[in-house]
């Protein structure tokens, strides 16, 4: 397909690179004294490490305030890290605390006014337009994806159609009776209702939709390959979490499709060396954290956000800079008989293997001292028994090659593996 351009940006997206400094400074040393003065957790980080809002002069000063991690965030459980009285508090979200208590994050008025604008200016950065019909397929509650894509679909002047996650079949009946030309999903769940629409009998690529806006897990160029190649769609990667804002921190512009750009008129990104914390320069591979410059009910300073990526310079959008696709988090990484691993290296595997669906998943085990890691695969319809064969053994020679580890692998049946409505559920760890 041929992308659309944007002919309309808004305002602070046509600012030159000295006018957009100008304007992060004045709202981070804001942002500073509002975390400051209204937040415990960071007056007591502040003064632990002998740092004032005032010692901010420059951009640069940033390096020396603390970070804040998901602990803080956790100690803070549940309105701890609240800038604002709860009267001013009109929405709370919150992570889905698997692995502890949740995140919970609070917002005002203008926080959500601030939030649908990034939104919408997204959705047209991926070519999403005034008039369109958007059918968001993230989950609507307490994760921020539905209702930050319906809010900012709505501020855009789109119609939006708010189908939520789950019930595949009738979420591929809407897409036919509907005609939506943009969708609002997680890649590995696109995927599914891609499955679904073949199992039915309909060719995915004579569907309405243009415009796939795809995040809330990493997602690799191989797999933008298989969705658009399939659906006949520009698929681009938009990039949030819940702590910051929720979706809309940085968007894929379609006319480039070469990384995100990051709203940095409201968010201030530094990528850190994950061992040391050194702020890297740009262009070289570390953990992006990001500060909040525009935030008013639950401000954050440097938050490790442990995903890892780049920033490079803008393009589609000069002034703004562009962040790498997220090629893994920091504390996704997994160490097999000394080799390190991402989930999204067996993705690009899997995705270039015939007779392979989409669909996998990492088994970690152990066999005496030993971690023994077995990617499981879905094989795709009408793959016969020897094909299946032969497209694990390909799987464990391409793992050896390119990651250097030996793996076990096991092709199963169609839709045999567990799906998700939201972040898929990559690695199973049975090691006791």
């Amino acid at each position: 397909m041929t992308p659309q351009v944007n002919d309309a940006l808004d305002e602070n997206e046509q600012l030159k690179a000295d006018e957009l400094r100008a304007l992060q400074l004045d709202r981070l040393r804001t942002t500073l004294h509002r975390a400051y003065e209204h937040v415990p957790l960071y007056r007591r980080k502040f003064d632990a490490a002998g740092i004032h809002p005032d010692d901010c002069r420059s951009l640069s000063d940033l390096s020396r305030f603390p970070c804040t991690t998901k602990a803080d965030l956790r100690e803070a459980y549940p309105f701890g890290m609240f800038a604002v009285p709860m009267e001013q508090v009109r929405r709370l979200h919150a992570s889905s605390g698997t692995t502890g208590r949740p995140t919970v994050v609070g917002y005002t008025d203008g926080d959500l006014s601030t939030w649908a604008d990034l939104v919408a200016r997204s959705i047209r950065a991926a070519g999403g337009r005034p008039g369109d019909k958007v059918h968001v397929a993230y989950g609507y509650g307490l994760f921020t994806g539905g209702l930050g894509a319906h809010y900012g679909a709505e501020r855009l002047g789109c119609t939006v159609i708010p189908a939520s996650g789950g019930m595949t079949a009738r979420q591929v009946q809407l897409i036919q009776d509907f005609r939506p030309e943009v969708i609002m999903v997680t890649p590995s769940y696109l995927l599914t209702l891609i499955d679904e629409f073949e199992a039915q009998g309909i060719d995915p690529r004579s569907t309405s939709l243009r415009t796939a806006i795809l995040g809330a897990e990493p997602w690799t160029e191989e797999m933008r390959r298989e969705i658009e190649g399939r659906l006949a769609i520009n698929a681009v990667d938009i990039y949030g979490l819940s702590e910051v804002i929720g979706p809309g921190v940085a968007q894929e512009c379609v006319e480039t499709k070469d990384g995100l750009h990051i709203w940095e008129d409201h968010f201030y990104p530094e990528v850190l060396d994950p061992l040391t914390d050194e702020v890297l320069p740009e262009g070289e591979t570390g953990e992006l954290t990001f500060t909040s410059l525009t935030k008013e009910a639950m401000p954050v300073i440097r938050y490790r956000t442990r995903d890892l990526t780049r920033l490079l310079p803008g393009t589609a959008r000069p002034a703004f800079r562009r962040m790498e696709k997220i090629t893994g988090r920091s504390d996704d990484m997994l160490i097999i008989r000394g080799v390190n691993l991402y989930p999204t290296q067996i993705e690009e595997i899997v995705l270039r293997t015939d007779q392979l669906a989409p669909h996998f998943q990492l088994r970690l085990t152990r066999e005496g001292r030993l971690d023994r890691l077995t990617v499981r695969a879905e094989a795709r319809p009408g793959a016969l028994p020897q094909q299946r064969a032969a497209a694990a053994a390909e799987l464990v020679r391409a793992v050896k090659d390119h990651i250097g580890v030996t793996v076990a692998a096991e092709v199963v049946d169609p839709e045999t593996l567990e799906r998700s409505v939201g972040k898929i559920r990559r690695v199973v760890d049975d090691r006791g």
